[in-house]
C-alpha cells in the first residue's frame, strides 16, 4: 500500500494551492510530509484492521479444545446420572417415613402405600367408616406398606403413626390405626383409649392374629383389609362377632410305615433274601454234579 500511494500522488488533495512546478520551496515540502504521515497512518489502521476480522471469524484451535472437553464432561455428567442407582432416600426405602410426615389422609380413611388395594375397596372402606365416624364419633385409619425398615414389627410402627398423627391424647382418644405389611404378611391395630374401650382387646387381637395374616398369607389383601373393618365396626355396635379365617391345615398323611407293618415287611423280605441265597448256591453245585457225574 505504501509503494502504490506515494506522497507526490496525494499532496494534491491534502493541499488547498496547486504546487509550483518549477521551484519548491519549504512551504511545499511540509504539505508532503503531511500527507505522508496521513497515508502512513490509513495504511497502519488497514493492516491492523484485517487480522482483527479474521480472528473473530474463524476461532482458534483452543477455544475448539475447550468447547470439546466441555461437551464431553456434560455427556460424562449425563450418562453418570442416567445409570447411576438410586439413592437411598427414595420412596421404596423411606415411604413408612413418608406416611409418617404427611399426616392422617383428609378425604379418606386408607394410606395404600403398597399399591395393593382396589378401588373397589377404597370405596368401601370410605363408606363403611365414615359411617361410623358418623354415629359413634370414632375414626379409623387402614395402611399398607410394603415393608419396614424403621422399627421391628408393625406394633411398633403402629404405634409411632399414632403418636406422630396425633400427638395429644384429646386428638388421640377416638382414633384407630391398623397396619398391614405385605411383605412380611403381618398387621397391627392400636389406638386410643375410647376407641381401644369400644371395640374390646379381645376383638382387636382376634382380627390381627386372623383376618390380617392369614389373609395376607394367600395375598388377599382387600379381603383381609376389608374383613378386618367389618369385623371391628361389628363390635362397635355391640353385634355379634363375624369371626375371622383360620390357617388351613395343610398336613399331609405321613408316607412312613408304623412298627407293625415295618415288622411284617422285615420277614417277608428275611423269606426272600434267604430264598434268592439258597438258589444261588444249591442250583450252581447241582449243575457241576450232573456235569462230573456224566464223564
Amino acid at each position: 500500500m505504501e509503494t502504490i500511494l506515494s506522497p507526490r500522488s496525494l499532496s494534491p488533495v491534502f493541499n488547498s494551492k496547486p504546487p509550483c512546478p518549477k521551484t519548491l520551496s519549504s512551504s511545499s515540502i511540509q504539505p508532503r510530509s503531511s500527507s505522508l504521515f496521513l497515508t502512513r497512518n490509513i495504511t497502519s489502521s488497514l493492516k491492523n484492521h484485517r487480522p482483527h476480522s479474521f480472528n473473530v471469524s474463524l476461532p482458534t484451535p483452543t477455544s475448539l479444545l475447550s468447547y470439546a472437553q466441555q461437551g464431553l464432561a456434560a455427556l460424562a455428567l449425563t450418562l453418570a446420572l442416567s445409570f447411576s442407582p438410586l439413592l437411598p432416600s427414595g420412596n421404596a426405602l423411606a415411604s413408612e417415613f413418608d406416611i409418617l410426615n404427611e399426616g392422617p389422609p383428609k378425604e379418606s380413611y386408607v394410606v395404600d402405600d403398597a399399591g395393593v388395594l382396589s378401588r373397589v375397596t377404597k370405596s368401601d372402606l370410605k363408606r363403611l367408616l365414615s359411617d361410623l365416624e358418623s354415629r359413634k364419633n370414632l375414626h379409623i385409619n387402614f395402611i399398607t406398606v410394603r415393608k419396614l425398615t424403621s422399627k421391628a414389627d408393625a406394633f411398633e410402627y403402629a404405634d409411632q403413626v399414632l403418636e406422630r398423627w396425633y400427638p395429644t391424647v384429646e386428638e388421640g382418644n377416638n382414633k384407630g390405626i391398623v397396619v398391614l405389611v405385605t411383605s412380611q404378611k403381618e398387621g397391627a391395630a392400636t389406638g386410643g383409649p375410647a376407641f381401644v374401650q369400644a371395640v374390646g382387646e379381645n376383638i382387636l387381637d382376634a382380627t390381627v392374629a386372623e383376618n390380617l395374616p392369614v389373609l395376607a398369607t394367600e395375598e388377599k389383601y382387600n379381603e383381609a383389609v376389608f374383613s378386618s373393618a367389618q369385623r371391628l365396626v361389628a363390635a362397635i355396635d355391640g353385634l355379634p362377632d363375624p369371626g375371622g379365617p383360620q390357617f388351613k391345615d395343610n398336613k399331609r398323611e405321613s408316607n412312613f410305615k408304623t412298627r407293625e407293618e415295618t415288622e411284617e415287611k422285615r420277614g417277608q423280605f428275611a423269606l426272600v433274601v434267604g430264598g434268592l441265597l439258597v438258589i444261588a448256591f444249591v442250583v450252581p453245585m447241582a449243575q457241576y454234579y450232573a456235569y462230573v457225574s456224566r464223564k
